[in-house]
């Protein structure tokens, strides 16, 4: 029989409930991405400053990165079926996966940085100008999910691997929205992601963490 008692010992047992608030990401931009934020030329550079920024922030902080998102999604996974007919009734016979999409959403600051990054890599995907997809190696990057607890130790993680983004969602401009903290969605597309247990998984986001210095 279910009893708050024994809710109390079973989540006592497993260390606690775990929260929607206890999260961090982890991810180095693409080297094109990298390499388009370092040849800006001159108007972009004063534009940094002039908005607040300096020129060392044109290069993006793995840590600023995952300060900033506000929000993300830890990816689901469908098992594709055929119904098959069997002697007595359809049975449903797996053939395939299909892996979830996941958002996030960045705090954005005067600067513009978080924008400014995924504009160009975006481009790097995609370029517009000449009509013309980029390679998959100079645009695609490992993102790095955590769930913390509430001493911040990873518990549970994800890799998704040779991930982009897909989506960079508008931003909307309101002259009635005064006190509105700017916000930027953003859909990355993966090849697969890998779950990890505790131990992998925070060895992963220091990896994440420190590969633009590496």
């Amino acid at each position: 029989m279910n009893s708050i008692d024994n809710l109390k010992a079973t989540l006592a047992k497993k260390g606690g409930v775990a929260f929607a608030n206890r999260f961090q990401v982890f991810f180095t931009p693409p080297t094109a991405t990298l390499s388009a934020l370092a040849s800006k030329d001159v108007g972009s550079l004063l534009g940094s400053l002039v908005s607040g920024g300096s020129i060392k922030n044109l290069i993006p902080d793995p840590r600023d990165i995952s300060i900033l998102c506000e929000s993300v999604t830890l990816p689901g996974r469908n098992i594709n079926t055929l119904d098959y007919q069997a002697e007595k009734q359809a049975i449903k016979i797996p053939y395939g996966i299909i892996n979830e999409d996941v958002v996030m959403s960045f705090i954005l600051t005067n600067d513009y940085a978080m924008k400014k990054m995924f504009d160009d890599w975006m481009e790097s995907v995609f370029n517009v100008e000449e009509y013309r997809a980029g390679y998959k190696k100079d645009f695609t990057t490992d993102v790095v999910i955590h769930q913390l607890n509430q001493k911040n130790v990873p518990v549970y993680g994800v890799v998704l691997q040779n991930a982009f983004p897909t989506t960079v969602a508008g931003i909307t401009l309101d002259s009635n929205s005064e006190n509105t903290i700017q916000k930027l969605n953003v859909t990355f597309s993966y090849e697969n992601y890998v779950p990890e247990n505790a131990i992998s998984s925070a060895l992963s986001g220091l990896s994440a963490a420190a590969g633009i210095f590496g």
